[in-house]
This record gives C-alpha cells, structure tokens and sequence, in this order.
C-alpha cells in the first residue's frame, strides 16, 4: 500500500463539501418522510370511509373453498387498521332478540354459538323476512369476535366490549320481528308483548350511562310500524335503520342522521349468466301484489285501471300465498320493467325483487329514500316516474315502449353488477347488503358535518332528469 493510502487511513479526514450537501439532504427527506407517514396515519380512516379497505395480506388466513367449488381468501382475525366502525352491543336479555326466534339459551347465556353458519337460529319465513335486517347486523357484529372460526366476512365492522372503545352503541331488539309476531294483545294480557319489550328498553337505556352521557346508538327499526311506541321517548337521540321515513315525524328520523336500509327480496335471485336479455323478456311491464292500499298507494289502483287491458302488461294481485312468491320472481325476470309504486308507506319490497331479477324498476314514489345513494347514482339502471305524470292516460306506457334497446340494456348490465349490493347473507361479504349498511352507519358516525353529501344531492337530482331516458 501507497504512503498517501497509509495517511489516509491512519488520519481520519473531514467530509468534502458535495458529501455534506448530500448527507444533510437525505436528513431533510428522513424528517418529511417521517412527518408525511404521520399525517398519512391520521388521515386513513377518513380515506377508509371512502374507498373500502381491501383485504389486508397481513392477517392470518387460509384458503376455503366455497360451495361453487371457488377459491376463497378466508380470515381468523382483523387487524387494527381495517375497521371502519368500532360497535359496542348492549348485553339486552335474550328477550329482546334471539329468544323472539324460540332459541333457548343455557343457563345465563345472552348469545348463541353463530361459529356455525348451519346451525345459527333461523329468522322466520313469509313478509317477516323482508324486515329481518335486525338480524342480519346482530349476527354479523357477533361473528367479528371469533378468532378461530374461517370466515370471509369483511372487517368493516367489529365489536368491542369495552363501550369507550366504540363508535357507536348498538342495541339489539329485533323491533320488527317484534311488531309482527307479537303486537296484538293476547289473553289476559294489558299491553302485547311488543309493547311490553319497548317499555322495557326505554327503560334499560336510561339507566345506561353509555346514553346519559349522549354516546351515539343504533337502533334497526326497519318494519314502518315497529318501535311506534319507544321512537317518540327516544326521540333524535339514536341512529335508526329504516326502510324510510313514511312515519316518523322529521325531527326524529331523517337523512342528516338516520340511515336507509333495503328490504331482503323475496324472491330468489338471478344470476348474471342465467339473466334474460331484452328479447327473451315479453312482457313490458309487470306488478304483482295488493292493489288496494291506504295512503300514498292509493295510485296503485289507479293505475290498475289505467294498465290492466293492456296486451303485454301484468298488473294484478299477488301474494306470498300458493307459489305467488315464486310466480313473481318468474314474472319480474321474464319482464323489462318492473313497477314500484309507493304502499302504505314510500317504500316497497318490489324495488329490492326487481333489482335482483334484472327487470329495470320503475319508480313512482315521489316520497322514497333509497339505500346508498350517496354511492349508487339509481337513475343509471331505473326509471323515475312522478305519480301526478303515471296517473295520466297512456303517459306510462308510451314512455317505457319509447326506451330504446340499446338504453334498457345499459341499465340491464348496470342491475347485474349492483345487485349484490342488496343480498343479505351469513357470513357476509365484501360490499353485500350487510356490509354497505355498516359503511352507510359508519360514514353517518364519523361524519363532522350532519348535512347530506354532494354525491347524494346529485343523484337524487338525477331521477327525474329525462336525458337519462
């Protein structure tokens, strides 16, 4: 080795003036890089609100194969970050949910074991299904607990159990399953057993210091008359889960707060592959169901009269009664467009069976709040139709038989890819029915602002805009 090699190396020497530069400037970047990944870290659950977060490859997970013989990435845990929404469950006694189902629990239980979706209690059949979204949270929000149970639902939501943890208070009263199985008072009895549980409840929140303390609840409500007697004590004191706002008075349900939630279909689903395109579809326009209903649906038995002699339009009564479920899902998927006109309240289950036999909806219900329109702009695959325009002679007819071919196909493919958007199921999955609820509730909780979204004011501006026809 050189002598000028040997100095160097006994002697250390000071950094040139370009090696300075470039060490002071790979600090500065460490410094930003740190400080950007904290902002990044504050900002991610505002960005999760919008963008659903995908399935995270750090959690644990194997494969499962489903019942159509696919693959499927299955979970055991969630991890910090995926939750959009922290729920903490109340532990209401059995009355109040499961045991409205005849499930009988062991000594001092509060929940079944749902680890296995095949023996989980079931939800009674006929119209109590279309209501049962109570039950479809509840389970899901249990399920989220299990570690060792291979589930492929999503971590939208979990439960905590610890309330100071959470975002919002859950309450668990099947209110619908309640209105409709035990509202009537029986023998030798002062008040149904209905309205016996929602005393109850009035009572168990305000003993609660979760509700004296103001925390957010949620309440599923979702049959129109159900709760018709604890809402009015509650007051806009809790986020409800409606089908709409028909009879609540504005001050207690609304859309700054509440959320809007879609019926389970009756009847079964059409699979995208198995749909029938325009030409296989020979009826225009079909309605099944009561004709004779008091308040807004008063216009359906005006337009029976108006529709009813028409050659390639079924308008007649129908009911869950001798196959009419079936006979309606035959005859939706069969049709173009399918009718939705208001009932007792602006709602209907019709729009939620149409969606699901790709017959393109017609809506008259002027009134009618729809699920996740902040999201899903509804013009791009139904028809909105004002009653005071529907009752008019021939007004009806003569506007769908002029949509073209190429239009009523655009929004044919547009219901295949959002009906899933409206299947209620057990586990669930990622953006089903379940799940677009707890990102409805959760856009609801974290919101700053109660005022409606841009998004939904211009997709409810687009219903009746007749360019979109």
């Amino acid at each position: 080795m050189s002598s000028s090699s040997s100095a160097v190396s006994d002697k250390p020497r000071l950094p040139s003036k370009p090696l300075s530069c470039l060490i002071t400037f790979s600090i500065f970047l460490l410094i930003s890089s740190s400080f950007s990944l904290l902002q990044l870290s504050r900002t991610s659950s505002f960005l999760r609100l919008i963008v659903p977060p995908r399935t995270s490859s750090q959690n644990p997970s194997i494969n499962l194969r489903s019942e159509h013989g696919r693959i499927k990435d299955v979970r055991t845990s969630c991890n910090d970050e995926q939750p959009l929404l922290r729920v903490y469950i109340y532990d209401l006694p059995p009355d109040f949910h499961f045991k409205l189902l005849g499930w009988i629990p062991n000594g001092d239980e509060t929940w079944p074991d749902v680890s296995d979706p095949n023996r989980i209690p079931t939800y009674p059949g006929g119209l109590n299904q279309q209501h049962s979204v109570e039950y479809w949270l509840l389970l899901d929000l249990l399920s989220s607990e299990i570690a060792n149970v291979l589930r492929i639902r999503p971590c939208t939501a979990i439960r905590v159990l610890n309330s100071s943890e959470s975002d919002i208070v859950f309450v668990p009263f099947f209110a619908s399953l309640s209105y409709n199985r035990h509202s009537k008072i029986q023998d030798n009895q002062k008040l149904s057993l209905d309205r016996q549980l929602q005393r109850r409840l009035v009572e168990f929140l305000n003993d609660r210091i979760e509700w004296k303390k103001g925390r957010n609840h949620l309440i599923v409500a979702h049959h129109p008359n159900s709760m018709m007697f604890a809402r009015n004590m509650i007051g806009s004191s809790a986020t409800f889960v409606l089908a709409d706002f028909g009879r609540y008075p504005s001050h207690i349900a609304n859309m700054e707060k509440d959320v809007i939630a879609p019926y389970k279909h009756m009847v079964q689903s059409v699979s995208a592959a198995n749909s029938a395109p325009f030409d296989k579809r020979p009826t225009l326009i079909y309605f099944q169901g009561a004709i004779y209903r008091k308040d807004g649906g008063a216009i359906r038995q005006e337009l029976y009269y108006l529709l009813k002699d028409e050659n390639d339009v079924h308008f007649s009564f129908g009911s869950v009664q001798a196959n009419g479920v079936r006979e309606a899902g035959e005859g939706m998927a069969s049709s173009k467009f399918c009718l939705t006109i208001a009932g007792d309240t602006p709602s209907s289950n019709r729009l939620f069976d149409a969606i699901v036999s790709h017959c393109v909806p017609v809506i008259i219900s002027d009134d009618i709040e729809l699920p996740f329109e902040d999201i899903l702009d509804y013009s791009e695959f139904c028809v909105f139709v004002r009653a005071s325009d529907a009752v008019e002679k021939g007004y009806l007819v003569k506007l769908l038989r002029g949509i073209a071919r190429k239009k009523w196909t655009k929004m044919w493919e547009r219901l295949k890819e959002v009906s899933r958007h409206f299947e209620y199921q057990y586990p669930s999955r990622r953006n089903d029915a379940v799940d677009m609820i707890w990102q409805s509730i959760a856009r609801k909780a974290k919101s700053k602002s109660k005022l409606k979204s841009t998004q939904l004011f211009i997709h409810r501006k687009n219903r009746y805009r007749s360019k979109n026809l």
